[in-house]
């Protein structure tokens, strides 16, 4: 029923598109305008990702029940259909729709068929006809506290991914980084904002954990399942330059030179007794305490040539609770892992990704002259990003590094990235982990994003 709906929604937004233009094939948005200044509007997109990948397995990697010391695999990074507009001077609305790490490893109960959800759906309130001071919202959305990459969009990022960590609740107490939460968004002046408070889901409706108990048995932080607290955020960021849009709740990854932005910023996510550590017996507490500070720009270089920069350098903080450690792999390639005292989802290309403790995230890219290629055939922004985190219970820093460039056929709406991906290894030592080595992989990934 759902994909009947988004194809009929197409269709009709198609449609509606396409009334009054003279010349439809012109047109480079699905978007049709409410009155006749195009203030109020209801515009359609689309996202399309499809990876290609070589990746060297981590120790111990299982698919399907046999060792894979390498694995080669193809999937869907992310499918999604947007739908949102302005429908007066002051209400708006968001909704998105679509699947995610969808590869020959994806299912749902046992069902590969049941993938697909919404990842949004809000409503917005504008206080004052076209002012951007004050804006209300509530539903299902990645509005977020923290950082810029808390709550990216996808569709305009620069390197290969996001950095995960920055979403770092993802699929524990959210839904793939969303919550049902309501917030105050806005710019006033040079300062943009946005304060949520969020009701976080419980850690037992994630799909991994299946039954609740009522006594932590472990002196490692891990998410409570007992008790409820409201979540609360803040993302406070100054534009010294251009003023960044934000039509959505979502932040732009790069501009490609488009505009002019540097921007300084500080957020945090604070929930109270959300994590706990027990000895069988008692339960004890923790509050979760996150925050970061980071620097962002992103302008043109040479506007005649049409080339730029884009640079992020960004502090993190992570207090989930004593020895906090999550493993995370982005569509996982293997299915498990059979080296003892791993944590869970340690197989295939996964790393230490969220933890307590500090992490430094930076990343740049340059983008190359708009018709290196000759008119009209694209041209290229090569990037290298770098994360490195001190975790307790690790005895080195953990050190990830990409490099890659994106071939932009048609900007983002069009563009291929090649991408290497370096990774450490580790093994457990007692209940702390020791460095025994790296691994790699090798990322072929094409998008459109309408």
């Amino acid at each position: 029923m759902t994909y009947r709906f988004i194809a009929a929604a197409l269709l009709t937004l198609s449609f509606l598109c396409a009334r009054g233009q003279d010349s439809p094939e012109e047109k480079e948005e699905l978007k049709y305008n409410l009155n006749e200044s195009g203030s109020h509007f209801i515009k359609f997109t689309l996202l399309n990702q499809v990876w290609l990948r070589y990746n060297e397995s981590n120790p111990g990697t299982l698919v399907l029940n046999e060792p894979a010391s390498s694995t080669f695999d193809i999937g869907l990074r992310r499918t999604r259909f947007q739908l949102y507009g302005q429908l007066t001077d002051h209400v708006g609305f968001y909704f998105q729709y679509g699947l995610n790490n969808f590869n020959r490893l994806s299912q749902n109960a046992g069902n590969r068929k049941l993938m697909a959800f919404f990842h949004d759906a809000l409503l917005e309130y504008k206080v004052k006809k076209g002012s951007e001071a004050l804006i209300f919202g509530g539903g299902l959305t990645i509005a977020n506290g923290l950082s810029r990459f808390s709550q990216p969009s996808i569709g305009t990022i620069m390197t290969m991914d996001v950095p995960i960590f920055a979403q770092a609740t993802v699929d524990q107490t959210d839904e793939f980084s969303r919550k049902l939460s309501f917030f105050a968004r806005g710019q006033v002046g040079r300062l943009d904002y946005r304060v949520v408070v969020s009701d976080p889901f419980p850690i037992t409706t994630n799909g991994t954990v299946t039954t609740p108990v009522t006594v932590a048995n472990s002196p490692n932080a891990s998410f409570a399942q007992v008790g409820h607290e409201l979540q609360y955020q803040g993302f406070f960021m100054w534009n010294f330059f251009d003023r960044e849009p934000h039509v959505t709740p979502y932040m732009t990854g790069t501009y490609l030179g488009k505009r002019k932005v540097l921007n300084l910023e500080a957020g945090f996510i604070r929930q109270r007794n959300a994590m706990w550590t027990g000895d069988g017996t008692t339960n004890t507490f923790h509050d979760m305490k996150l925050w970061s500070v980071a620097a962002y720009y992103d302008a043109p270089l040479n506007t005649e040539k049409g080339t730029a920069l884009s640079a992020y350098l960004g502090f993190f903080d992570y207090n989930f609770g004593p020895g906090y450690v999550r493993y995370n792999g982005i569509m996982n390639p293997a299915s498990s892992d059979a080296t003892p005292g791993m944590p869970t989802g340690s197989q295939g290309n996964a790393f230490p990704m969220m933890g307590t403790g500090q992490i430094v995230y930076a990343q740049a890219g340059y983008l190359l002259p708009r018709d290196l290629f000759g008119e009209g055939k694209g041209t290229l922004l090569p990037y290298v990003s770098l994360m490195t985190a001190n975790y307790q219970r690790f005895d080195t820093s953990m050190v990830v590094w990409d490099i890659g460039v994106n071939y932009l056929i048609k900007g983002h709406s069009s563009k291929l990235t090649l991408d290497y991906q370096h990774r450490p290894i580790y093994a457990p030592n007692g209940n702390d982990f020791r460095h025994i080595g790296s691994r790699g992989q090798v990322v072929l990934q094409y998008q459109i994003f309408f």
